[in-house]
């Protein structure tokens, strides 16, 4: 059978993870060191939370769920997950296999349902923790949930990722990674492009020839699942919602450049919710489609004349997943890095996901994310666990060799330091 690219790509990316959970016990060992004369030491430990309830979207129905199900069970806790009701199968067919490989029963749960199973999951008494990937209001009412339980939570939301294209970047690179970012699995992806800023004069040189060579590679985009096509989008409120923006643009003043909607038709004796790439000028920075998240392969384009009016709007958005910037200069691409307001950043590179140990999460204070720390690398580490730290000091040996040489090292401190010990803390502060 020939799996479309993006399913193996799912698959591929999801096993990045289980690759870095198996490096764990060399990678999350505890500290030890002595603090204070006396021998006294403090050491941490990490220990497991117990069990973890996991919720995870439609979009990647194996590469989400393997976010958290390899380092949640590394570090000793069971989990219980919850695959969206829309493509439930994919994650049965994985439990199968890890029973297959000698799992024992109750340390990988599947529990299929809606809204009232998420519910369950969190009220639950027995689950110590809870991780989310989804919209942004369910993102925010799971994270609200949890935190009335005082639970441990990491909610990720949505995103409006803004790629910024400067007046020197290189005109085929850039058009390829704009039309791969938003329309690759069409546009239904967390850390897919939404906004084109163009810097510059929009009748410049370099900036229609930019615009140009990113609206002739997306119409050259097919329908299908091959590669160098563009499938369906997942259902059918989602094709609605994505004709709605395309059709409150149009009333709003903004051109359409690339119409996808023609798909609608030529795709009508196929199975599926065909919307074709799209591309929308837009004249007013204010308009729905530049500021909401459209989730499908529709590309909004804004000409900014300078570097802080496009630092302007990408910062206004209340969404702070992912941004990218488009130069050849290093130096310029530093100046817009400290300045944008998102937790993954891209310098030419228009999906900019950070592979293990660097983790993956929004940025807080936003839409993109809710409650505790990031859902994979590091900050799954410490998101999974409980950090025990351990102060020691045990009784002085009788034996005469040790205690003979412990008042000649006090008596040599003092003569050196003057310090007399008060608090009896064998230590010095």
């Amino acid at each position: 059978v020939d799996l479309p690219l993006e399913a193996l790509a799912d698959v591929a990316k999801g096993n990045e993870t289980v690759e870095y959970a198996c490096s764990l016990p060399q990678l999350s060992q505890g500290k030890i060191d002595v603090v204070s004369g006396g021998g006294i030491t403090c050491r941490d430990r990490r220990d497991p939370l117990g069990v973890i309830a996991s919720i995870v979207p439609f979009n990647f129905p194996f590469m989400v769920p393997h976010w958290t199900l390899p380092i949640a069970l590394v570090a000793g806790n069971t989990i219980v997950l919850k695959p969206s009701e829309k493509v439930p199968l994919t994650m049965y067919r994985v439990v199968e296999l890890l029973e297959e490989a000698g799992f024992p029963e109750g340390v990988v749960n599947l529990v299929n349902g809606a809204r009232e199973a998420v519910e369950g999951l969190i009220d639950h008494p027995l689950v110590r923790a809870v991780t989310f990937v989804g919209s942004s209001p369910v993102a925010e009412i799971v994270s609200r949930r949890c935190r009335e339980l005082n639970k441990r939570c990491t909610a990720l939301g949505g995103a409006k990722n803004h790629l910024i294209a400067l007046q020197d970047c290189d005109i085929e690179g850039t058009s390829s990674d704009v039309v791969v970012s938003y329309a690759g699995c069409a546009g239904q992806r967390c850390m897919a492009a939404s906004v084109l800023l163009i810097v510059g004069d929009e009748e410049g040189t370099h900036q229609k020839a930019l615009l140009q060579n990113v609206i002739e590679k997306a119409a050259k985009i097919q329908p299908g699942t091959e590669p160098g096509k563009m499938g369906p989008v997942i259902d059918d409120h989602s094709l609605k919602k994505i004709l709605s923006y395309i059709e409150r643009s149009e009333k709003e003043g903004a051109t359409i450049l690339l119409d996808g909607r023609s798909w609608m038709s030529e795709m009508a004796s196929s199975k599926g919710n065909w919307i074709g790439p799209t591309i929308i000028l837009h004249r007013n920075k204010a308009d729905g489609a530049m500021n909401e998240e459209v989730f499908g392969p529709v590309l909004s384009v804004h000409h900014v004349s300078t570097w802080q009016e496009a630092i302007a709007i990408e910062n206004a958005n209340p969404f702070g997943n992912a941004a990218a910037i488009y130069t050849t200069n290093g130096g310029h691409a530093e100046w817009f890095l400290t300045r944008v307001r998102a937790a993954m950043l891209g310098v030419n590179i228009g999906i900019p996901v950070p592979r293990e140990p660097f983790s993956f999460g929004g940025l807080y204070g936003t839409k993109s994310k809710y409650g505790d720390m990031d859902i994979t690398g590091d900050g799954a580490i410490e998101f999974f666990t409980n950090r025990i730290k351990i102060t020691s000091k045990w009784p002085v040996p009788s034996v005469p060799e040790y205690t003979m040489g412990l008042v000649k090292q006090q008596q040599d401190q003092k003569k050196v330091n003057g310090i007399v010990d008060h608090a009896n803390f064998a230590g010095r502060m």
